[in-house]
């Protein structure tokens, strides 16, 4: 079994910046999807950024030049630093892995993070 668990939300003013950290594990596979998705109130969960050892890195269009997300296969954690945080950010913050072997999919219990105005 995989377990994932976040770290690192709060509230932060607009403009500023803050870092989130997953730890990971079970039977991680560097070549796996691990990412970040966030859920605001009343809408739906998005991907945020997502990555793989191969170093393919995805970014929703809001977020790209403000977050970045890294990872560190031997500790087998997943970091997303954030910069110029906006109110609209205000989320549910969730760590992800996608196990490719079993298509199954794990999931963190979330870190809230508050932009505020």
């Amino acid at each position: 079994q995989v377990q994932l668990v976040e770290s690192g939300g709060g509230l932060v003013q607009a403009g500023g910046s803050l870092g989130l950290s997953c730890a990971a594990s079970g039977i991680i596979r560097s070549t796996d999807v691990m990412g970040w998705y966030r859920q605001a109130p009343g809408k739906q969960r998005e991907m945020v950024a997502t990555t793989t050892s191969v170093g393919s890195t995805r970014y929703e269009d809001s977020v790209k030049g403000r977050f970045t997300i890294s990872r560190d296969n031997t500790k087998h954690t997943l970091d997303l630093q954030m910069n110029s945080l906006k109110p609209e950010d205000t989320a549910v913050y969730y760590c992800y892995y996608r196990d490719s072997r079993w298509s199954k999919d794990y999931w963190g219990r979330g870190t809230q993070v508050t932009v505020s105005s």
